[in-house]
């Protein structure tokens, strides 16, 4: 008799963690075809203008050396998807690393070596790579990423600020930075006899560089198989196909081997996206019991030439507090730099910040404790659409996560707790993320042993996908979880969408569980025993997401945090911190967990740690190493606890789940700052807090 299969909710064990621990799981670069050759990037050395001549005649001449792709000789590209594909198809250099030539050699050394050789001339224009408030090519988009409108604007807001009692007004920055995933971007490609191209990608998403490369190369769907079976990391920037991914596929077919490229991490900053520095302008007006009456946020960002990609840092302010009036704008221009793209929670990462920082700043003008204030201003319905919320646990993540925290044992008073040169301070904000589902496909068979096989093209990019869809499938089915198997991560299986957005569980899961529920009503249905070759089933979830829900929905959380700063040295040390969220059923806690703290310990970074500086004169980020670009270590992050609501809605999927991969890292950054307010009782508004930018107040 089998065991009852556990339901959504307990702590599966991820799948593929002994594969992980003991090496056997392969990555991207870890495929090797017999003759496999590797090629190496060479990215441009200006930050604008055109290449006048490649001498590869030493390169060429090296030992190992096959190959050398540049412009003038490497396969034509019909039109992508995506512009920052259409590499090697001209001797333009929109900015500084963009990849000018391709070494391909027997190995990694030969075509670095041969890289190094090459001989490059260019002509040089001038460029533009500085974001300012006042640029003079600044312009108002129509629409900013996830297609929301640049500008939306309820009521006369100028005139509700200028009227009301208290008034915040300031000016919040933070520099570009940069997803860093612990696996670089990678490729193997192979060409077949029938010209059938396989490629390993490490990518968030096969199906979608199945389609990608489908459009460069101007083949059909069936000639192409993308597999992205285990991918260490990606944090937005495997969303879609990235440089080398093309490059490998054009030097598979111009050497007729399979090729492999890794990217070096130097120059993953210039290809591979980043989120773009903001500068944001934010008004509250309040009365004098802390009731909002204006909301102004206003975000100054950049774009490259190649490409519109706006960060849409001012839309969570749509959704947030509120108010009778409110006003959000977008602007951006287009500079000589490497195009920006996704990084965990775009848009609501960055500006969250804002508005966090600056509704402390209000609950200080108020008097008013803050996470009274934010409780206050709590709305009912989503603020500018008017619409109803499915669910909306902020105040109760607010109210238990300050009684876990204790936070009203604080003294609220800046400045006053010491020990000995270190100055202690806590701090609190808010989170919030939108529900995203897309449409996917899945299969699900029944084997005559009472065993079960999920087919979706799901990536798991750390996440835990393989476990929490075999949970779903299992309860859906009835069945013991040790009976279903999932097989995921290759665009042979059923389409599904990407990784990203905190849509993949609820997107795949849904499919999954339709699939599930056929096959299962079927079974019941069956007279007799289940076929030799089994039953299978296929099921999508076009029609279901393709119905727009009356609902506004959103997860939504709170971070309190506590940090010491040195008054000496100006060091922050964040001492502990605590998030608590509302995103409906939490369907595997162990998973979850983790997703929630690896957002927060990112939120840290962005606090205290990251920063990325664009070069004026040479036109590149110089903190293009993990060397100088600090990602939080083990020793930057103690105790964080992770906690969540009970939270039923609905109005989302069949599992009840929203999406937890992004909202961890929202408000974490303001949550650290405030509380360095609070210890320090000095406000500053530009990210990170590190120690000079602290000391010369500090002295």
């Amino acid at each position: 008799m089998s065991q009852a299969p556990p339901p959504l909710g307990t702590p599966v064990v991820r799948r593929e963690g002994r594969d992980k621990v003991t090496g056997t799981a392969r990555y991207a670069a870890e495929h090797t075809p017999p003759g496999c050759l590797y090629g190496r990037p060479v990215p441009a050395t200006i930050a604008r203008g055109r290449v006048d001549a490649i001498r590869a005649e030493e390169a060429l001449a090296l030992p190992g050396v096959h190959a050398v792709l540049t412009h003038e000789n490497a396969p034509r590209l019909k039109e992508p998807d995506d512009p920052i594909l259409a590499v090697l198809q001209n001797d333009r250099v929109p900015h500084r690393g963009w990849p000018v030539a391709l070494v391909v050699a027997d190995t990694p050394e030969g075509a670095r070596a041969g890289a190094e050789s090459l001989r490059i001339t260019y002509e040089s224009a001038g460029h533009d790579v500085l974001l300012t408030e006042d640029h003079p090519g600044l312009y108002t988009p129509e629409t900013v990423n996830g297609d929301y409108p640049a500008v939306r604007e309820r009521g006369d807001t100028d005139r509700a600020f200028v009227t009301a009692p208290v008034q915040i007004d300031a000016t919040y920055t933070v520099g570009a930075l940069h997803n860093h995933p612990m696996e670089p971007h990678a490729t193997t490609a192979q060409w077949d006899e029938n010209g059938h191209l396989t490629v390993h990608d490490s990518s968030q998403g096969s199906t979608k560089v199945r389609d990608s490369l489908v459009t460069a190369f101007g083949i059909r769907p069936q000639q192409i198989t993308a597999v992205s079976e285990h991918v260490g990391g990606g944090f937005g920037s495997k969303g879609t196909p990235r440089p080398q991914t093309v490059l490998a596929a054009m030097a598979a077919r111009h050497t007729g081997r399979p090729v492999k490229i890794a990217l070096p991490r130097r120059q993953m900053a210039a290809v591979v996206g980043h989120r773009a520095p903001t500068v944001q302008h934010v008004r509250l007006g309040a009365d004098l019991d802390g009731i909002l009456t204006a909301i102004d946020h206003e975000i100054i960002t950049h774009t490259s030439t190649i490409k519109e990609f706006v960060e849409q840092a001012a839309v969570p302010t749509r959704i947030m507090y509120g108010s009778a009036t409110s006003r959000t704008t977008h602007r951006v221009v287009a500079l000589d730099v490497p195009s920006p793209s996704w990084m965990r929670a775009p848009g609501e990462a960055p500006g969250m910040y804002a508005l966090e920082s600056a509704m402390d700043e209000l609950a200080s003008a108020l008097g008013m404790d803050p996470v009274e204030l934010r409780i206050r201003n709590d709305p009912a319905n989503e603020p500018d659409s008017g619409r109803a919320f499915s669910s909306r646990g902020l105040a109760a993540c607010l109210e238990k996560g300050a009684a876990r925290f204790g936070w009203y044992d604080r003294d609220p008073r800046p400045a006053i707790r010491e020990e000995g040169p270190l100055l202690l301070g806590t701090g609190v904000a808010a989170a919030t993320y939108p529900v995203y589902i897309a449409p996917s496909s899945a299969s699900a068979h029944a084997a005559p042993d009472g065993s079960y096989r999920i087919r979706v093209n799901a990536t798991d990019i750390g996440t835990g996908a393989r476990t929490v869809l075999a949970q779903i499938a299992a309860e859906a089915l009835g069945a013991p979880v040790e009976n279903v198997r999932t097989d995921i991560g290759s665009s042979e299986l059923p389409d599904a969408p990407l990784a990203g957005g905190s849509a993949g569980t609820a997107s795949w899961g849904w499919s999954v569980h339709k699939a599930c529920t056929l096959l299962r009503r079927q079974l019941d249905e069956r007279a007799g025993p289940v076929p030799a070759d089994g039953l299978t089933v296929t099921a999508d979830t076009q029609q279901e997401t393709a119905e727009e829900s009356p609902y506004a929905r959103h997860a939504f959380g709170a971070h309190f945090a506590e940090v010491a700063v040195h008054s000496r040295t100006g060091e922050v040390r964040l001492r502990r911190m605590l998030g608590v969220f509302a995103a409906g059923r939490i369907l595997n806690p162990r998973t979850a967990r983790s997703q929630f703290i690896g957002g927060m310990t990112m939120g840290i970074g962005m606090a205290l740690t990251e920063a990325s500086t664009m070069d004026p004169v040479f036109g590149d980020f110089t903190e293009s190493d993990l060397a100088s670009y600090h990602v939080p270590a083990c020793a930057d992050v103690p105790e964080i606890e992770a906690h969540w609501i009970d939270e039923e809605d609905p109005h989302l999927n069949p599992m009840g789940s929203k999406g937890i991969g992004e909202i961890g890292i929202v408000g974490a950054a303001a949550a650290v700052g405030n509380a360095v307010r609070h210890a320090t009782g000095i406000r500053l508004r530009s990210l990170p807090l590190t120690p000079d930018t602290l000391l010369p107040y500090l002295l």
